[in-house]
């Protein structure tokens, strides 16, 4: 079974050494992919001197959507069965990534994502974000009639088969709760797990207290859009 992780990262020359070295040693049957998402900082120069690993340096900061949209195309294009995402800036625990991978390996899940609420442990997030996220979950369960505790969460995995799916239409303004609603609407499986999140350790948020009302609004719309127009499976 051919895993890929998928490393995101955006101006983390504080972390991204780190997290790449987490990953090699938690998961060494792994191959490693590191998206740099443009960045302007020492990101690309300390990718250059890691060995063992795949980078693709985008040339210009494109946002997240569109740098887990580059790794999704890169994961299909190549002989991988599952995929794995983990954010450059070591909030998502390397060590808890095999826990996300049993699911799909036994086949009840075609993704999995690592949830900070359900047993509400390690770093939680602003107060102003979990306000933001209960209201999407909220609405999530209302649409989908399934629970989901935390559909901002970035610490997933997939299987071949959802990759496929999401990168025939990839949203890429803040994607996770999208990603949620478009698997569930086609009929694959969703599952979350208790995962215990750290607090980032380098970077700036893209999210800001601004942005992140911008984001509900749309993020909100776009699903209601979808749920009213795109039908409901």
């Amino acid at each position: 079974m051919k895993v890929l992780v998928l490393i995101l990262a955006y101006n983390e020359e504080r972390t991204i050494q780190d997290v790449i070295e987490e990953t090699k040693a938690q998961l060494p049957e792994a191959n490693i992919l590191v998206v740099n998402d443009g960045s302007t900082d020492r990101t690309k120069h300390i990718l250059s001197e890691q060995e063992d690993i795949i980078q693709l340096h985008l040339p210009y900061n494109m946002g997240i959507g569109g740098a887990i949209w580059t790794g999704f195309n890169f994961f299909c294009r190549n002989d991988y069965q599952i995929l794995i995402r983990i954010d450059g800036d070591g909030q998502h625990p390397p060590p808890q990534a095999k826990n996300l991978i049993e699911p799909v390996l036994s086949g009840e899940a075609d993704c999995v994502i690592g949830s900070r609420f359900i047993t509400r442990e390690g770093y939680l997030s602003s107060l102003h974000r979990r306000g933001g996220i209960k209201l999407l979950n909220i609405l999530t369960t209302f649409l989908l009639g399934q629970k989901i505790t935390d559909n901002t969460s970035g610490f997933r995995a997939y299987n071949r088969e959802s990759i496929s799916l999401l990168t025939e239409d990839y949203p890429f303004d803040y994607p996770e709760p999208i990603e949620v609603y478009l698997l569930h609407r086609n009929g694959f499986r969703i599952k979350e797990i208790s995962a215990k999140m750290r607090e980032r350790s380098g970077g700036v948020s893209s999210i800001s207290l601004i942005n992140s009302y911008y984001y509900l609004i749309k993020v909100l719309l776009t699903i209601l859009v979808n749920f009213i127009f795109g039908g409901k499976k």
